[in-house]
């Protein structure tokens, strides 16, 4: 049993090691090569596909048949290219890598910037407008409510007018009066500034609604789309650069070189290896897992607009949050007010007399109390929070760059490795020069060494001239005193 599973081991590393190199290479020597070739550019363009494919279900809501059709051309073509040319085969490769790149960085923070503007903001202005649009209905109500009053008013002064009109009969004269009371409210201008503020109010949230509506397709349909060539563009330059410039990013020190430089020594040429300290910083050895001064400031380089994007993000989400509990606060204490009772009691009474002595004596109240509430119940506004829609995307989109800004260091020496690895014949003369590069540089080192040496020896010997020159001086001087 140990044996079969040891021998499965050994067969499945030869096969990935052979489809690697399949994949990497134009050799096609067997039947077996050329088929895990067309296995591995299939399984790469079914994997590049999928992600055009969501691209096209739930960024442009198209139809899955659609989505699907093109899908399935894309991935005909993309597995086409990627048989015939090692260079579309080392492209593909590298987008994948740059997933932890600066420009896949860049992509992550402007979608958490768009989910923001989206849910947080677009909530903060929906919530301030319902809050105006309560003061207006409120505002409104009111309107309608002065009136009450008056009526109660009003109708205490009829009452007190019929009490007064049975005074006034005295039997042999009676006095007719007529109490007429119309009230009058001059509204006209206070409608005219409540429907001009309802106006400008509907007018800037449809603008604000349009703009974000704007920029929200823009950003989800075009976005992607722009990113996608953008980050092509940088990988094709990446690679010509990598194939016509060896000096551009040529300071690791790869399996590829320690090759070429024992094969330099055991043909008697100069080598370089082992390294000195100083050089060990300026050529780190890839692949290395240890960390070094150079990679931590690109970790914190990389890291910087991670952390000023998210102080952004959480400001704008902490304003939305307190403008919700600010509302949601003054709307449950004002549904708690209860109105506010205004005693209005009228009591009369009346004296009977004859000759001046009374006689009959007769007392009549009546209520013309009335209630007058602060805020209309049905103007009370009802904010709304979208806190979990953005604060669950947003922490996947943190988690996310916090593993690419601790692998940002790293994945430029990969994509150095896979160029390397496509590229063979680049490979080694970039290697040969980085080799020559830290030859010229020792000896150069070396000569000014020397030099410093040769110096510090010549000071020496006119420090020690000198000093016999003055001692025989003295010598000759002293005797010659004597």
């Amino acid at each position: 049993m140990l044996f079969s599973w040891i021998t499965l081991k050994q067969s499945l590393q030869e096969t990935v090691s052979l489809a690697l190199d399949a994949f990497t290479t134009d050799q096609r020597k067997d039947w077996r090569r050329t088929l895990l070739l067309i296995v591995t550019c299939s399984v790469t363009s079914l994997l590049l596909s999928s992600l055009l494919l969501l691209y096209l279900l739930f960024t442009l809501d198209y139809k899955l048949s659609v989505a699907g059709g093109i899908t399935g051309c894309f991935g005909f073509l993309l597995t086409s290219a990627f048989l015939l040319s090692k260079t579309v085969r080392c492209l593909g490769t590298l987008f994948v890598i740059s997933v932890f790149m600066k420009k896949s960085r860049n992509l992550l923070l402007t979608a958490g910037t768009s989910l923001v503007v989206l849910k947080n903001i677009r909530n903060t202005v929906e919530n301030l407008t319902r809050l105006v649009r309560s003061m207006i209905c409120n505002l409104k109500a009111k309107k309608a409510s002065i009136t009450a009053p008056f009526s109660n008013y009003i109708n205490m002064l009829k009452w007190i007018g019929s009490l007064l009109k049975g005074v006034t009969d005295l039997g042999v004269v009676n006095l007719q009066s007529k109490l007429k009371v119309s009230p009058r409210i001059e509204s006209e201008n206070f409608e005219l500034k409540l429907s001009e503020a309802e106006q400008k109010l509907n007018e800037t949230v449809k603008n604000a609604q349009a703009l974000m509506a704007t920029v929200s397709s823009v950003t989800e349909r075009l976005f992607p789309a722009i990113s996608f060539l953008v980050l092509m563009l940088v990988i094709a330059l990446h690679i010509k650069k990598f194939r016509n410039n060896m000096k551009y990013q040529n300071r690791f020190i790869s399996r590829k070189f320690v090759v070429f430089d024992e094969k330099q020594k055991a043909e008697g040429k100069p080598h370089v290896l082992p390294l000195t300290a100083e050089e060990e910083k300026l050529y780190p050895f890839i692949p290395s897992a240890r960390p070094t001064t150079r990679e931590g400031k690109a970790v914190l380089k990389f890291g910087a607009p991670i952390i000023s994007h998210a102080v952004t993000w959480i400001i704008f989400i902490t304003v939305d949050a307190l403008l919700y509990c600010f509302i949601d606060f003054v709307t449950k204490k004002l549904s708690e007010l209860k109105p506010f009772h205004v005693p209005l009691m009228i009591s009369f009474k009346g004296v009977a007399t004859l000759i001046g002595i009374p006689f009959d004596e007769e007392t009549q109240e009546k209520d013309f109390s009335y209630s007058v509430t602060l805020f209309e119940k049905q103007c009370l506004p009802e904010p709304e929070l979208l806190l979990y829609n953005s604060l669950f995307p947003l922490s996947a989109i943190l988690l996310t760059l916090l593993i690419m800004a601790l692998m940002a260091a790293k994945v430029s020496q990969l994509r150095l490795m896979v160029c390397e690895r496509f590229f063979a014949t680049t490979g080694d003369t970039r290697v040969e020069y980085l080799h020559g590069k830290i030859l010229r540089r020792r000896f150069k080192l070396r000569k000014e060494n020397d030099c410093n040496l040769k110096s510090f020896i010549l000071k020496v010997c006119l420090f020690i001239y000198l000093f016999i020159y003055l001692f025989i001086y003295l010598f000759i001087y002293t005797n010659t005193a004597v």
